[in-house]
């Protein structure tokens, strides 16, 4: 299967830490200061998770105990009675608990906001690299798995790495904090203590594959749910007008419930670690009641010394928790940051060559020579076509259907790199061109011409945002807008809907047609412009048409017979080869020749209904 094909990739570097923490650090190298800053507010703020467990202590052996609470240090004399050490011992929790939350707090605001950071980061890098990407690599993959891929992976791959690590970090010197209390209060039960968390973490460290298979397949799925969304909305109308309701409800069903089966066959081979933890932590909370039992009747320990160390190992149970989760949820990220450094590691096909040379119009002509193309290897589309279209020249590309009019139109904006032989446009192989260049000078209308979110005006200036008011006032005249136009209550300023729906057929191939026209590039390529369009609308986007083919060299696949007669020579394309070339009357004039088979079948109605309109 295609590298390029992104269901096929499975994140094979999800245990590569290492390799995974140096392709993310760049991304994290610009915020250094803020995370290091979060990671110094971290320690305090675990450390003071033994705060509560260290003042069991003095609080059961002085102020439950009934004694005085006595200082001397360096000359210094103190003395505290039960009444004053319950309110210093309470006062001092309440402090503790205000610092801890302000600390919890910038903490919270500093590991969010490096982490919308990163991930801001990488999504504007993933997204640089998805429009650069090749249309094969569209072609080959549904929109879910790309918005799956290229959106929710860098948000759960960048977001948690930082977030999580803090956890870990806070976990961390919180149990450290808490084991020092256990180290102060019994260092006999704290040996204990330590050793049966160590035994019970064990089991984390088993589930590793599990997490990552889950993951990866949860991921796909997500994307397939995304894919049946976006098609559901996009072709709502054949949804309801074939009554498909039920196929998409069944999909996203399936799907779902294809998720849910994940997820409980990871909880089945995982869901028993938090049980077994608190198990074996039990057994180890057995052991300390026993010797601690022992310790204070040997007079080895006081009653606040063992309180305060039970308490301290039941807290700990907390930060170790976490940390058990927290590294389950780290595999998950490490899942997702393989599966986004697969996709940085994805170069498109379609890229400039070394030193690229820059086009600057059309001199001499462009010309096919031996050309083969294949989308899947060993399936040609084209074989060998040789063909050479002089500048100002207008070619109809004709023939039957799916044998190749719109493949051989889209080698020469190197939407797709040809197979064998060469493409050269004033005897330079397009491949030599840098690829803006290129495209710069190359206008393309397509059947389903795609408008953008936004305002009429700024679509038809993507053709070129640097044109004057006179040379868009002259693009909409020449593509009969006007009219359009003057109706909208907001004129050019009028917003569009997605994909320009708001529009008919016709008036979104006539803002296309602008926008080409505005351009002003010297070839023109015109797919099926017109295939889609009613009767009356095709003939004004025909008059645009005209208008966009003056003096430039014209590439045009159409059904119009008009068009076709029109046009400069007419190129037959057949099962991919070029089989026939010539004027109108040349081609009639072969024996059973195709074109003159295919004007038979699909012209002479066309072209008696035209006669009879005119």
């Amino acid at each position: 299967m295609s590298k390029y094909k992104l269901q096929a990739t499975t994140a094979q570097n999800s245990f590569k830490y290492g390799w995974l923490l140096k392709r993310i650090f760049p991304y994290i190298k610009p915020y250094w200061f803020r995370i290091l800053l979060g990671f110094i507010v971290a320690i305090p703020l675990g450390l003071l998770d033994g705060v509560t467990a260290f003042a069991l202590k003095p609080y059961m052996d002085y102020v439950i105990g009934g004694k005085a609470f006595i200082i001397n240090w360096h000359g210094i004399h103190l003395s505290f009675s039960s009444i004053q050490m319950a309110f210093i011992i309470a006062f001092g929790v309440i402090l503790f608990a205000a610092v801890q939350g302000v600390l919890r707090y910038l903490n919270g605001y500093l590991s969010t906001w490096t982490s919308q950071r990163i991930t801001n980061d990488v999504k504007f890098d993933l997204f640089d690299r998805l429009i650069h990407m090749h249309p094969q690599f569209f072609d080959d993959n549904s929109s879910g798995i790309i918005i799956s891929r290229y959106m929710s992976d860098p948000a759960t791959a960048s977001t948690g790495i930082v977030d999580n690590i803090k956890t870990i970090t806070t976990s961390l010197f919180g149990a450290l904090g808490l084991i020092a209390v256990m180290l102060y209060s019994s260092w006999e039960l704290a040996i204990i203590g330590v050793l049966v968390l160590c035994v019970a973490f064990l089991p984390v460290a088993l589930i590793r594959k599990r997490i990552k298979s889950a993951s990866n397949k949860n991921m796909v799925i997500g994307g397939n749910i995304t894919t049946n969304i976006n098609e559901t909305y996009n072709g709502n109308k054949v949804m309801a007008a074939y009554e498909l309701q039920d196929r998409q409800n069944k999909y996203f069903r399936d799907q779902t419930w294809q998720s849910f089966n994940v997820n409980m066959s990871l909880y089945k081979r995982a869901g028993w670690m938090s049980p077994l933890m608190y198990l074996i932590a039990s057994f180890g909370i057995a052991i300390v009641l026993g010797v601690g039992t022992y310790l204070i009747n040997s007079g080895h320990m006081t009653a606040g010394s063992f309180a305060s160390f039970v308490t301290s190992l039941l807290l700990l149970y907390k930060p170790v928790k976490t940390l058990g989760n927290t590294l389950t949820g780290i595999q998950t990220i490490f899942v997702a940051m393989g599966r986004v450094f697969e996709l940085f590691d994805l170069e498109p096909q379609i890229k400039d060559c070394e030193n690229p040379i820059e086009l600057k119009g059309l001199n001499k002509d462009v010309v096919f020579k031996d050309v083969c193309f294949e989308y899947v290897p060993n399936q040609p589309i084209l074989k060998n076509i040789n063909l050479t279209v002089p500048k100002n020249e207008t070619l109809a590309i004709v023939g039957n259907s799916g044998g190749g009019k719109s493949t051989l139109v889209n080698l020469i904006p190197r939407f797709y790199d040809i197979t064998s032989g060469s493409l050269m446009i004033d005897d330079i192989d397009v491949r030599k061109y840098s690829i803006k260049s290129l495209r710069h000078n190359i206008s393309m209308v397509f059947q389903d011409n795609f408008l953008y979110s936004g305002t009429i005006r700024e679509n038809i200036m993507m053709g070129n945002p640097d044109a004057t008011e006179e040379e868009l006032a002259d693009s909409i005249k020449y593509a009969h807008l006007q009219d359009l136009i003057s109706e909208l209550p907001q004129g050019l300023e009028t917003l569009l809907g997605e994909r320009g729906m708001t529009l008919s057929g016709g008036q979104r191939q006539r803002v296309a047609i602008a926008r080409a026209m505005l351009r002003n590039a010297p070839i023109v390529i015109l797919d099926e412009a017109t295939s889609a369009l009613d009767n009356e609308s095709e003939a004004v986007v025909q008059k645009a048409m005209d208008n966009l083919m003056k003096n430039r060299t014209v590439f045009i696949i159409a059904h119009r017979l008009s068009t076709i007669k029109n046009a400069d020579r007419i190129a037959v394309i057949n099962e991919g080869e070029l089989v026939e070339l010539g004027t109108h009357d040349e081609l009639m004039s072969i024996e059973h020749g195709h074109y003159k088979h295919l004007y038979e079948m699909q012209f002479r109605q066309q072209e008696e209904e035209e006669a009879l309109n005119a």
